[in-house]
């Protein structure tokens, strides 16, 4: 397990965290890779040379990481930052940290892919 004394987590270690998560898959949007489980997105590496991974969080959870860790942790800019999207400072983290990070944009997109599910098969009965 890395931590910053031994060396600088990067986008490869970010990918083998995130493929690591059940049913979890690499894509790709907008010319960047992502990671989706049901299709759909939990988090990218769409500011991989900026030096940070991405992960779909709630806004609650967002300012919840910010606070706790404000030297990893940053809202990504704009409107997507606004809607939970945050930036992670790979070179800032720990191997538990990314992985906390990512376990939870994680757990959240399979709470609402099924969510999504239930609501689906009401509408067709």
């Amino acid at each position: 397990m890395k931590n910053r004394s031994d060396s600088r987590l990067t986008a490869a270690d970010f990918r083998r965290i995130a493929l690591g998560l059940e049913g979890a898959v690499e894509g790709s949007h907008m010319g960047s890779a992502d990671f989706r489980v049901g299709g759909r997105i939990f988090a990218t590496l769409a500011s991989e040379d900026q030096g940070y991974g991405n992960v779909k969080l709630t806004p609650e959870q967002q300012a919840e990481f910010v606070r706790e860790l404000p030297e990893v942790f940053l809202p990504v800019h704009g409107g997507w930052g606004k809607t939970g999207m945050t930036h992670i400072r790979l070179a800032e983290a720990n191997e538990d940290v990314l992985a906390g990070a990512l376990r939870a944009a994680w757990t959240l997109r399979v709470e609402r892919n099924a969510t999504a599910q239930n609501k689906r098969t009401r509408k067709r009965a």
